[in-house]
Protein backbone atom coordinates (compact mmCIF):
# COMPACT_ATOMS: atom_id res chain seq x y z
CA UNK A 1 0.00 0.00 0.00
CA UNK A 2 2.79 2.57 -1.21
CA UNK A 3 0.13 4.68 -2.32
CA UNK A 4 -1.14 5.26 0.93
CA UNK A 5 -4.41 7.23 1.24
CA UNK A 6 -4.53 7.60 -1.96
CA UNK A 7 -4.67 10.32 -4.80
CA UNK A 8 -7.98 11.94 -3.84
CA UNK A 9 -7.49 11.76 0.12
CA UNK A 10 -4.21 13.89 -0.81
CA UNK A 11 -4.96 16.34 -3.07
CA UNK A 12 -8.42 16.87 -1.42
CA UNK A 13 -5.99 17.29 1.80
CA UNK A 14 -3.14 19.60 0.13
CA UNK A 15 -6.79 22.06 -1.39
CA UNK A 16 -8.95 21.78 1.48
CA UNK A 17 -7.29 21.96 4.29
CA UNK A 18 -4.83 25.69 4.01
CA UNK A 19 -8.30 26.91 3.10
CA UNK A 20 -9.87 25.79 6.34
CA UNK A 21 -6.97 26.89 8.42
CA UNK A 22 -7.03 30.66 6.88
CA UNK A 23 -10.88 30.53 7.22
CA UNK A 24 -10.47 29.73 10.89
CA UNK A 25 -7.90 32.44 11.63
CA UNK A 26 -9.99 35.32 9.54
CA UNK A 27 -13.18 34.20 11.17
CA UNK A 28 -11.62 35.38 14.53
CA UNK A 29 -9.72 38.25 13.33
CA UNK A 30 -10.11 41.38 15.11
CA UNK A 31 -10.54 40.16 18.45
CA UNK A 32 -8.24 40.23 21.15
CA UNK A 33 -5.31 36.92 20.29
CA UNK A 34 -5.15 36.17 24.13
CA UNK A 35 -8.06 33.78 25.73
CA UNK A 36 -9.39 36.08 28.02
CA UNK A 37 -10.53 38.25 24.61
CA UNK A 38 -11.29 34.57 23.11
CA UNK A 39 -13.69 33.83 25.38
CA UNK A 40 -15.29 36.92 25.97
CA UNK A 41 -15.85 37.07 22.06
CA UNK A 42 -17.25 33.09 22.24
CA UNK A 43 -19.72 35.17 24.44
CA UNK A 44 -20.68 37.56 21.97
CA UNK A 45 -20.49 35.40 18.43
CA UNK A 46 -20.53 32.26 19.57
CA UNK A 47 -21.70 31.33 16.45
CA UNK A 48 -18.83 32.94 14.76
CA UNK A 49 -16.00 32.03 17.08
CA UNK A 50 -16.88 28.19 16.93
CA UNK A 51 -17.25 28.40 13.02
CA UNK A 52 -13.51 29.82 13.41
CA UNK A 53 -12.09 27.39 15.83
CA UNK A 54 -14.06 24.29 14.20
CA UNK A 55 -12.89 25.43 10.41
CA UNK A 56 -9.43 25.04 12.12
CA UNK A 57 -9.65 22.06 13.94
CA UNK A 58 -11.04 20.41 10.82
CA UNK A 59 -7.91 21.69 8.77
CA UNK A 60 -5.38 20.79 11.25
CA UNK A 61 -7.43 16.92 11.11
CA UNK A 62 -7.51 17.15 7.13
CA UNK A 63 -3.92 18.00 6.48
CA UNK A 64 -2.11 14.64 7.39
CA UNK A 65 -2.94 13.08 4.21
CA UNK A 66 -1.20 16.36 2.40
CA UNK A 67 2.13 16.00 4.87
CA UNK A 68 2.59 12.03 3.73
CA UNK A 69 1.99 13.16 -0.24
CA UNK A 70 4.51 15.46 0.30
CA UNK A 71 6.90 13.31 2.43
CA UNK A 72 6.63 10.55 -0.11
CA UNK A 73 8.21 12.76 -3.24
CA UNK A 74 11.01 12.54 -2.02
CA UNK A 75 11.47 9.41 -0.17
CA UNK A 76 15.38 9.55 0.41
CA UNK A 77 15.75 12.92 1.80
CA UNK A 78 16.10 12.41 5.42
CA UNK A 79 15.11 16.09 6.07
CA UNK A 80 11.81 15.31 4.41
CA UNK A 81 11.07 12.45 6.38
CA UNK A 82 12.08 14.16 9.81
CA UNK A 83 10.34 16.97 8.96
CA UNK A 84 7.45 15.06 7.90
CA UNK A 85 7.16 13.36 11.50
CA UNK A 86 7.67 16.62 12.69
CA UNK A 87 5.07 18.20 11.39
CA UNK A 88 2.53 15.51 12.12
CA UNK A 89 3.38 15.15 15.52
CA UNK A 90 2.55 18.95 15.61
CA UNK A 91 -0.86 18.39 13.71
CA UNK A 92 -1.77 16.08 16.65
CA UNK A 93 -0.71 18.41 19.21
CA UNK A 94 -2.88 20.97 17.67
CA UNK A 95 -6.15 18.71 17.84
CA UNK A 96 -5.78 18.06 21.29
CA UNK A 97 -4.74 22.00 21.72
CA UNK A 98 -8.54 22.43 19.62
CA UNK A 99 -10.26 20.00 21.75
CA UNK A 100 -8.87 22.07 25.33
CA UNK A 101 -10.23 25.43 23.18
CA UNK A 102 -13.79 23.42 22.78
CA UNK A 103 -14.21 22.57 26.35
CA UNK A 104 -13.66 26.27 27.42
CA UNK A 105 -16.36 27.72 25.04
CA UNK A 106 -18.71 24.87 27.03
CA UNK A 107 -17.79 26.72 30.35
CA UNK A 108 -18.71 30.13 29.02
CA UNK A 109 -21.88 28.70 28.03
CA UNK A 110 -22.48 26.58 31.32
CA UNK A 111 -21.14 28.36 33.75
CA UNK A 112 -20.84 32.04 32.35
CA UNK A 113 -17.72 33.95 30.78
CA UNK A 114 -15.89 35.03 34.44
CA UNK A 115 -16.07 31.91 35.95
CA UNK A 116 -14.94 30.31 32.27
CA UNK A 117 -12.38 32.99 32.24
CA UNK A 118 -11.21 32.24 36.03
CA UNK A 119 -10.94 28.10 35.54
CA UNK A 120 -8.94 28.78 32.12
CA UNK A 121 -6.54 31.15 33.71
CA UNK A 122 -5.99 28.96 37.03
CA UNK A 123 -4.90 26.08 34.54
CA UNK A 124 -3.66 27.56 31.72
CA UNK A 125 0.01 26.44 30.69
CA UNK A 126 -0.26 23.47 33.07
CA UNK A 127 1.56 20.71 31.65
CA UNK A 128 0.52 18.02 29.25
CA UNK A 129 1.77 15.12 27.31
CA UNK A 130 1.86 16.88 24.24
CA UNK A 131 3.83 19.91 25.87
CA UNK A 132 7.40 18.16 24.69
CA UNK A 133 6.04 18.62 20.98
CA UNK A 134 5.81 22.13 20.89
CA UNK A 135 9.40 22.53 19.20
CA UNK A 136 8.47 20.09 16.44
CA UNK A 137 5.28 22.25 16.15
CA UNK A 138 6.79 25.52 15.11
CA UNK A 139 10.39 23.55 13.31
CA UNK A 140 8.52 20.78 11.09
CA UNK A 141 7.45 22.78 8.69
CA UNK A 142 10.71 24.74 8.49
CA UNK A 143 12.71 21.41 8.28
CA UNK A 144 10.13 19.99 5.40
CA UNK A 145 10.14 22.78 3.49
CA UNK A 146 13.95 22.80 3.59
CA UNK A 147 14.51 19.30 2.53
CA UNK A 148 11.91 19.49 0.00
CA UNK A 149 13.85 22.41 -1.58
CA UNK A 150 16.93 20.48 -1.44
CA UNK A 151 15.41 17.46 -3.21
CA UNK A 152 14.23 19.83 -5.71
CA UNK A 153 10.82 18.90 -4.79
CA UNK A 154 9.36 22.57 -4.36
CA UNK A 155 10.65 25.93 -6.30
CA UNK A 156 11.97 29.06 -3.76
CA UNK A 157 8.77 30.65 -3.56
CA UNK A 158 6.56 27.63 -2.22
CA UNK A 159 9.43 26.33 -0.09
CA UNK A 160 9.32 29.77 1.74
CA UNK A 161 6.22 30.22 2.00
CA UNK A 162 5.62 26.49 3.34
CA UNK A 163 8.36 27.35 5.76
CA UNK A 164 6.38 30.40 6.91
CA UNK A 165 3.70 28.03 8.85
CA UNK A 166 6.20 27.96 11.96
CA UNK A 167 4.77 31.38 12.58
CA UNK A 168 1.58 30.09 13.48
CA UNK A 169 1.24 30.19 16.99
CA UNK A 170 0.54 27.49 19.54
CA UNK A 171 -1.35 26.52 22.16
CA UNK A 172 -5.15 26.91 23.77
CA UNK A 173 -7.17 30.26 22.53
CA UNK A 174 -5.06 31.66 20.65
CA UNK A 175 -6.64 34.12 18.42
CA UNK A 176 -5.46 35.87 15.33
CA UNK A 177 -2.88 37.95 15.08
CA UNK A 178 0.11 39.07 11.77
CA UNK A 179 1.75 36.04 12.55
CA UNK A 180 -1.50 33.87 12.20
CA UNK A 181 -2.52 35.34 8.74
CA UNK A 182 0.88 34.91 7.00
CA UNK A 183 1.73 31.40 8.30
CA UNK A 184 -2.05 30.37 6.87
CA UNK A 185 -1.58 31.97 3.61
CA UNK A 186 1.77 30.35 3.28
CA UNK A 187 0.01 27.37 3.67
CA UNK A 188 -2.45 28.24 0.89
CA UNK A 189 0.55 29.42 -1.16
CA UNK A 190 2.37 26.33 -1.16
CA UNK A 191 0.00 23.61 -0.91
CA UNK A 192 -3.16 24.29 -2.94
CA UNK A 193 -1.72 24.67 -6.79
CA UNK A 194 0.04 21.05 -5.56
CA UNK A 195 -3.37 19.72 -4.30
CA UNK A 196 -4.94 21.29 -7.55
CA UNK A 197 -2.23 18.98 -10.11
CA UNK A 198 -2.57 16.06 -7.70
CA UNK A 199 -6.25 15.89 -8.70
CA UNK A 200 -5.69 16.62 -11.63
CA UNK A 201 -2.99 13.81 -12.33
CA UNK A 202 -5.22 10.87 -12.67
CA UNK A 203 -9.05 10.20 -13.81
CA UNK A 204 -11.91 11.69 -13.27
CA UNK A 205 -14.18 10.63 -10.07
CA UNK A 206 -17.35 9.04 -10.07
CA UNK A 207 -20.18 11.25 -11.41
CA UNK A 208 -21.29 11.40 -7.89
CA UNK A 209 -18.43 12.33 -6.06
CA UNK A 210 -18.18 16.03 -6.46
CA UNK A 211 -21.90 16.45 -5.04
CA UNK A 212 -21.01 14.27 -2.23
CA UNK A 213 -18.51 16.35 -1.36
CA UNK A 214 -20.08 19.77 -1.85
CA UNK A 215 -23.32 18.62 0.60
CA UNK A 216 -20.30 17.57 3.07
CA UNK A 217 -18.79 20.51 3.41
CA UNK A 218 -21.47 22.64 3.08
CA UNK A 219 -22.89 20.44 5.89
CA UNK A 220 -20.05 20.93 8.18
CA UNK A 221 -19.73 24.57 7.75
CA UNK A 222 -23.16 24.80 8.88
CA UNK A 223 -23.00 22.38 11.80
CA UNK A 224 -19.97 24.53 12.77
CA UNK A 225 -21.99 27.56 12.69
CA UNK A 226 -24.89 26.41 14.60
CA UNK A 227 -22.17 24.41 17.45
Amino acid sequence: MTDFPGRWAEGVSLTLAPVLLLAGVLLRAGHDDFFPGQLAAFAAEPGLMSASYGCFAAGCALLWPGVLALARRAPGSRLVRWGGVMVLLGLFSRVFHAGVSHLAFQLVDVQGLAPAQAAMAGGYGAFHVFQPLNLATLAGWIVLAAGLRRAGVMGVVPAVALGLAAALPIGVLKGTGPLSVVATAGLCVALVPYGVRVLRAGPAPKWWAVPLVLAAGAGAVVIGALG
